[in-house]
């Protein structure tokens, strides 16, 4: 009930965000109304546009973490999924002035995952990383690590996601996998979620650690994929 009460509110916001669009060009092009007056009018529509396209990512959010999981798992060499993912993310590291650091396992590393899923998951901790070391009040390197290597006393695969962001407090380590728990204004509080729920239906694990001074460590464990 949920999930189309949320698609029915979702198609109209489209509409609204669309003729948003079509509302500030109309007034754009206006004649004969003060240059600054249409200027307040336009800069208000883009406002209201926003705000509507927050709302329809909110709205993607939620269908996305409380729709069904469906993977379709492959064998992947998580070193190249990770070298794809700092390819993508390497602009918007750079743009929050966060240091984006690769370290890859020296080998091949096979496991069975939905390749697409599992980069969103990856992605999602990247971010929340990155923003958690912009919004931090130190004024020491940010720097963003990942790492793949081999566990073999576990027998698994590993990806540490490592900030150098501040620490995460007990009362929200408590909390932070808890579904629309966040600590960011106009956070949804899903993507931690969501990416424990995908690396879960892979088979894996999804944990962190956070010290002080050193910034938190997120460790996804994957089954490694037969060769």
């Amino acid at each position: 009930m949920t999930g189309g009460l949320a698609h029915e509110i979702k198609n109209p916001l489209s509409t609204i965000a669309m003729n948003t669009q079509l509302l500030a060009e109309a007034i754009d092009e206006l004649e004969g109304v003060d240059a600054q007056e249409a200027g307040r009018l336009v800069r208000r529509a883009g406002t209201l546009k926003r705000e509507v396209e927050r709302l329809g990512d909110i709205l993607n959010d939620f269908l996305e973490f409380a729709g069904e999981m469906r993977l379709s798992p492959s064998r992947q060499d998580l070193n190249r999924v990770v070298e794809e993912l700092s390819d993508f993310f390497l602009p918007q590291a750079e743009s929050q002035g966060v240091r984006l650091r690769v370290e890859l396992a020296p080998d091949p590393a096979w496991v069975e995952i939905d390749a697409p899923r599992t980069k969103q998951a990856i992605l999602n901790l990247m971010i929340n990383a990155t923003q958690a070391m912009a919004a931090g009040e130190s004024e020491a390197s940010k720097e963003l690590m990942l790492r793949v290597r081999p566990s073999p006393r576990e027998g698994v695969i590993e990806l540490h996601v490592t900030d150098t962001g501040p620490c995460i407090t007990q009362e929200t380590a408590e909390r932070i996998f808890h579904p629309y728990f966040t600590t960011k204004a106009g956070g949804t509080g899903l993507g931690l979620p969501t990416s424990r729920r995908i690396i879960q239906a892979s088979g894996g694990e999804l944990s962190f650690n956070s010290e002080l001074g050193r910034g938190s460590d997120f460790v996804i464990k994957l089954v490694p994929g037969s060769s």
